[in-house]
């Protein structure tokens, strides 16, 4: 519905399937359509599980059998969908806050550009690439899309952004691991307006009531080897979190507690927030 939405409003989609890809060959044809590179991507999840580039035909059966497996492993269905892969974009996502009713606000971009393995680790509001027009012109464009499906809740509209141009690439329609970035730089919480709408309560905030100061960086803090990124579960045998104006630790760890080795390795967050984008980089730096 929202993909629908930002093409009936003119926003630009990445080429690629409007679904789900079926067999082997039907993959095979949509990618010489598309060109390659191209990118298998799982339908029913994120994270950066069931993604994989294919770069030229003869790799498609293994990626496409691999991103299935991945899929179902992680996420208990096995559809894949296909798009063109761009090779240097950033990746800019519109957080949005709707409460069904037709009223929704955004709440400015987050630029998510610096990623491993398609997983986020660095997280920043505004955006250094995008200018005041064109953040506005993005922002207001993604809210339009979102009333006329009459959004309900906390989501983020994702974009690549390549050469001065936005395509749109999914909607995550849930609150996200780097919401406080949008909460540092707005003063508001986002959790607690998503509670509020969930509950059937009016949008309590209108667009004039959102003002954006500073700059605000997240860094996702992993239970992960710093050289290979191979995850290293164990026992955390010194803690000491930072503090200080502006900064904000988001975790549930502690000194002497044990890092399962089941799950995703995200152990925390750090979150800092600064006047400037500079202010910001050297209190990040002494964090």
């Amino acid at each position: 519905a929202a993909k629908r939405a930002a093409v009936e409003l003119g926003i630009p989609t990445v080429p690629g399937s409007s679904g789900g890809v079926g067999s082997d060959e039907e993959a095979a044809r949509l990618a010489r359509d598309v060109g390659f590179p191209v990118m298998l991507k799982a339908a029913a999840g994120g994270g950066g599980r069931g993604m994989k580039v294919v770069r030229a035909p003869g790799e498609m059966a293994s990626a496409l059998a691999m991103a299935r497996a991945e899929s179902k492993a992680a996420f208990g269905d096995d559809t894949v969908y296909l798009e063109k892969y761009l090779e240097r974009p950033r990746h800019i996502e519109i957080q949005v806050l709707g409460d069904g009713k037709g009223r929704v606000i955004h709440l400015g971009e987050r630029d998510c550009s610096l990623q491993r393995r398609h997983q986020k680790v660095w997280e920043e509001g505004p955006s250094p690439a995008l200018n005041a027009a064109t953040r506005d012109q993005i922002c207001e464009t993604v809210a339009r899309a979102m009333r006329e499906i009459k959004y309900l809740s906390a989501g983020t509209v994702e974009f690549l952004y390549e050469d001065g141009k936005f395509s749109f690439i999914e909607m995550n329609t849930r609150i996200q691991v780097e919401h406080p970035v949008t909460e540092m730089i707005t003063d508001i919480d986002l959790v607690a307006e998503q509670i509020r709408v969930a509950a059937g309560n009016d949008l309590s905030l209108a667009q004039s009531d959102v003002k954006f100061h500073g700059h605000a960086i997240e860094c996702r803090i992993n239970a992960e080897n710093p050289v290979s990124f191979r995850a290293s579960p164990g026992k955390i045998v010194h803690y000491h979190p930072p503090g200080g104006l502006g900064v904000r630790i988001d975790s549930a760890v502690y000194h002497g507690y044990a890092i399962p080795p089941f799950y995703d390795s995200l152990l925390g967050k750090l979150i800092v927030h600064g006047k400037t984008r500079g202010e910001c980089l050297m209190r990040l730096k002494r964090a």
